[in-house]
This record gives C-alpha cells, sequence and structure tokens, in this order.
C-alpha cells in the first residue's frame, strides 16, 4: 500500500526571542534570511 504524505501545518509567525545586543553576524544573517523566507511564504499564499 502506498503512503500518502501529509502536508505538516506551518505557522506564518512564531515565538522566537532575538536579542540583537548579542546576536554576532551569523545570527543576524539568520534573521535577514527568515524574515526573506516569510515574505515569499506570505507572497506565495496569495496565489
Amino acid at each position: 500500500m502506498a503512503k500518502k504524505s501529509k502536508q505538516l501545518p506551518t505557522a506564518s509567525v512564531e515565538d522566537v526571542e532575538f536579542a540583537d545586543e548579542v546576536a554576532d553576524s551569523d545570527d543576524k544573517e539568520a534573521q535577514k534570511r527568515a524574515e526573506a523566507a516569510d515574505r515569499r511564504a506570505t507572497a506565495d499564499e496569495g496565489e
């Protein structure tokens, strides 16, 4: 029997604490990438 894949639930807002004063360059780059991904995901929802 073939398995059917289920789409996992997603959330556009996650409760993540970010402290700019202790963030290093990798943290800041990750934050920028996450924001860009959120924008793309939100734009895709309108299609």
